[in-house]
């Protein structure tokens, strides 16, 4: 009897280690499994904070990047701008001025003589294309310039005051100015405000229809009030001098 209730004991001793053992057991599992995981949270939140300040380093190195490569887009389109080149607008084309004979006068040249000749080439040269604004004075002294051997002027026949035949630098010259007053006496609005008469009968024109010149001495001029611009073209040949003038529309 004894030694049963002895066998009893021991069992329930037994028994109660092995529901201690086992309830210790799974207090330690437990608490494994929570350290387990609190571990792969910790983790998996250390790994999140790691992979987002890997992105917002990616998004801050990226973004000069971004800049430069925008400014480097910008920079090649202000080149490429700058490269085209502008075609300036076509500027319409000014037509030049019309022009129309008014009055036209010639003389016939009598003496042949070479220099004579040649002094009124050079003066019907320098006297042609001459534009006499509307409103303005013509002098002929001052258009055509002193005749010097510099500018290629001879000697040719020529009256003193005393109407004596003699050489002089630009003899012939006289002809030309007595054409283009001529021609100026054609036009009513052109008002001559200085002429003179030779000292002795020329063979090319009229009495009192000569228009004698020296620089410095005589001259022949005119106004132009004809409200408009005139141009006088001269022209000469061995035979001619003729006088045309033309009105500049």
């Amino acid at each position: 009897m004894i030694k049963l209730k002895k066998n009893k004991i021991i069992i329930l001793i037994i028994i109660l280690i092995i529901g201690i053992s086992v309830g210790i057991y799974f207090i330690f599992k437990n608490k494994n499994k929570d350290t387990s995981t609190k571990y792969l949270a910790s983790k998996t939140s250390t790994n999140e904070e790691q992979n987002n300040t890997s992105l917002s380093t990616n998004t801050s190195n990226s973004t000069p990047n971004n800049i430069t490569e925008n400014n480097t887009i910008s920079n090649n389109q202000n080149n490429a701008d700058s490269n085209v080149t502008q075609v300036p607008a076509e500027q319409p084309i000014a037509e030049p001025p019309k022009e129309g004979a008014i009055a036209s006068f010639t003389t016939k040249i009598y003496n042949k003589d070479s220099a004579r000749q040649n002094n009124i080439a050079i003066t019907t040269s320098k006297l042609n294309d001459t534009i006499v604004k509307n409103g303005t004075n013509f002098s002929f002294c001052n258009t055509v310039g002193p005749a010097t051997s510099a500018k290629g002027y001879q000697e040719a026949d020529i009256f003193d005051k005393d109407g004596n035949k003699k050489k002089g630098l630009g003899g012939g010259n006289c002809q030309v100015s007595t054409t283009l007053y001529n021609a100026v006496l054609k036009i009513s609005s052109l008002q001559v405000t200085e002429r003179h008469e030779h000292s002795n009968k020329v063979p090319y024109i009229k009495n009192g229809k000569d228009a004698a010149v020296a620089y410095g001495s005589y001259d022949f001029k005119f106004k132009n009030n004809s409200g408009f611009d005139i141009k006088i073209k001269a022209t000469a040949t061995t035979n001619n001098v003729t006088i045309t003038l033309n009105k500049i529309y």
